[in-house]
């Protein structure tokens, strides 16, 4: 994951523990599972109108 190994994660994670107290991480991880689950939806939307595009195309050229 981005070139970081299981120490380097730790060092982050006791950072960002340091910086924002335990109270706030539960609501920092939430945020964040939230960004990726729409960033998945959303690329999950673009390849399916991708996938669309491609089929109508191939659809248009079996008709010529």
């Amino acid at each position: 994951m981005f070139g970081l190994g299981a120490p380097e994660l730790a060092i982050v994670l006791v950072i960002v523990l340091v910086i924002f107290g335990p109270s706030r991480l539960p609501e920092i991880g939430r945020a964040i599972g939230s960004g990726i689950r729409e960033l998945k939806d959303a690329s999950k939307e673009v390849e399916e109108a991708t996938k669309f595009e491609e089929e109508e195309e191939d659809s248009e050229n079996k008709l010529e």
